[in-house]
């Protein structure tokens, strides 16, 4: 088994150097929130946007919501809901820098993290439709001998496996566990088949199809298995395939940069000891390095379940779901995974289609309705290293999706 050593990368680096930081398990969790500095901004409504711009779910109820983010420790939270006649609800609370009053910018950068499962997933599903590959792929029939060893098997896995975290491929990524670790190891990266060797070193959580288990690795194989395939580097399928037919111009993938656009608020991870850690410098792994906002995180859930990136049977193929595993359930009760997708029970009845992400210093849900008509963004610039804390902020976060989306007909409908 090959050794992995991280380099040491410098900022801005040249993005198209193929090594790139692993990122952070977004379901790590961090300690006692402390609180946060500054005032609180409510975001006001830009022209076209009053409260009457739909009944029920007003802006005077999605300023609540993000001050009840807020209230948890939360430095800064911006959300933006999408109506089925294209109008925009925006609000955004606390601040864009700790320790003084700069608002959160209302169309901020913000990194969206395992949210880019979801692009690499269409990019599959487009594959597939072509005739490049098949979900019944083994791993061995693109990427023979990668997977191998401590019983790990190449010729056991289909790309079906891997798309819905039914491997049993064993993630191994290092995280920041103190201030100390983020400074230490901000800027190293990782090949991808250096991101796999490390979980070769692992035995399988499962026999491949007989459980679930969220696993980074897998969408890394599944990248690999993208540019095999098609010939062309899987950032570029996505940017061909997805993102400029949809328009989504403020959505990129930082790779060996370790900075955001402006305007953007700041990310902090609040680590074991209470620190408070600013972490928005960091080089970040291929799809969680994706970065976004709000509006085009939304725009890519209404062109996906509005059926313009893929036909009605790759579009049921996504669909197809099976049970998370009791880890997940904490944080998605009644959740059910597809391929790339998330499907979550309504208060109201129906479900709804996300893929929410999670960075060291960035968190973000997400939610639309089954054809993608109505579509909620809330992204939250603090991360915890405490599982209590962590899950308050899930819950908060998932009833403001919730309650946005419930009210309108069209999710009584759903599946």
């Amino acid at each position: 088994m090959r050794s992995i050593t991280p380099a040491s990368a410098p900022q801005n680096r040249p993005s198209q150097q193929r090594h790139r930081r692993i990122g952070r398990r977004w379901l790590a969790v961090a300690v006692a929130a402390c609180a946060t500095a500054g005032v609180a901004t409510a975001g006001q409504p830009s022209e076209g946007e009053a409260a009457t711009s739909m009944p029920g779910y007003q802006q005077v109820d999605l300023r609540r919501d993000t001050a009840a983010l807020q209230a948890l420790g939360i430095t800064g939270v911006q959300a933006r809901v999408t109506t089925a006649s294209g109008r925009d609800l925006v609000a955004t609370t606390g601040v864009a820098v700790a320790g003084t009053n700069r608002p959160v910018p209302r169309d901020g950068y913000f990194r969206i993290a395992s949210t880019g499962k979801a692009l690499m997933a269409t990019v599959i599903l487009q594959l597939v439709d072509d005739g490049k590959l098949s979900l019944d792929d083994t791993v061995d029939r693109w990427l023979p001998g990668v997977i191998d060893g401590n019983g790990n098997d190449g010729r056991k896995i289909t790309v079906r496996q891997l798309l819905q975290n039914t491997s049993g491929l064993h993630d191994d990524l290092p995280g920041f566990d103190t201030p100390q670790d983020y400074y230490r190891h901000r800027y190293d990266t990782y090949t991808p088949e250096q991101i796999v060797a490390r979980s070769m070193k692992h035995h399988p959580d499962f026999r491949p199809g007989t459980g679930w288990s969220y696993s980074n690795t897998g969408y890394v194989l599944l990248g690999m298995i993208a540019e095999e395939s098609a010939g062309r580097p899987w950032p570029e399928q996505v940017e061909n395939r997805i993102l400029e037919p949809l328009g989504m111009h403020h959505t990129y993938l930082s790779g060996a940069t370790s900075t955001l656009r402006r305007p953007h608020a700041n990310g902090y991870q609040v680590f074991a000891a209470g620190e408070r850690t600013d972490v928005t410098e960091q080089i970040v792994p291929d799809l969680g390095g994706y970065v976004s906002t709000t509006a085009d995180v939304n725009r890519f859930f209404q062109g996906l379940l509005g059926g313009e990136l893929l036909p009605e049977a790759r579009m049921a193929e996504m669909r197809d779901t099976v049970p998370v595993d009791r880890r997940l359930e904490a944080i998605w009760p009644g959740g059910r995974y597809g391929l790339g997708l998330v499907n979550r029970p309504l208060s109201c009845g129906g479900r709804y289609w996300s893929h929410q992400g999670g960075e060291a210093g960035f968190i973000t849900l997400n939610g639309a309705t089954d054809e993608g008509s109505r579509t909620v963004t809330v992204s939250m610039s603090t991360s915890f290293n405490d599982s209590d804390r962590t899950l308050r902020q899930q819950k908060a976060a998932s009833d403001l999706v919730d309650r946005a989306l419930c009210d309108t007909s069209s999710t009584r409908h759903g599946r």
